[in-house]
């Protein structure tokens, strides 16, 4: 492990008294002063965002297709034949005080 990251660390907790400050310094962003830095910044995060918005809903949608596809595919002709069939059976009606506990 390099010491580098290490010492930089410790520069930042040694510049500043209190914990909070320490936090805030080493997760907060900084924000560009300049205003095209800003706008350019901007308009790269909001691309980001639709590139990963449309290549989740091109997953999803590969996803989707997928199962119908596979789903279709390992039909068998046998699967569609068991409807002609009838099941028989006797039935009896059970009294009320049986069930009720």
């Amino acid at each position: 492990m390099r010491p580098q990251p290490l010492l930089r660390l410790f520069e930042i907790f040694a510049r500043y008294d209190r914990p909070a400050r320490v936090f805030r310094a080493v997760i907060e962003p900084r924000k560009p002063r300049h205003r095209m830095a800003r706008v350019l910044l901007a308009v790269t995060g909001v691309v980001v965002l639709g590139v990963l918005a449309v290549a989740a809903i091109a997953i999803g949608a590969v996803m989707i297709l997928g199962g119908i596809g596979w789903r279709l595919l390992r039909r068998s002709p046998t699967a569609a034949a068991p409807r002609d069939r009838v099941l028989d059976g006797d039935y009896r009606v059970v009294p009320r005080a049986m069930l009720s506990r």
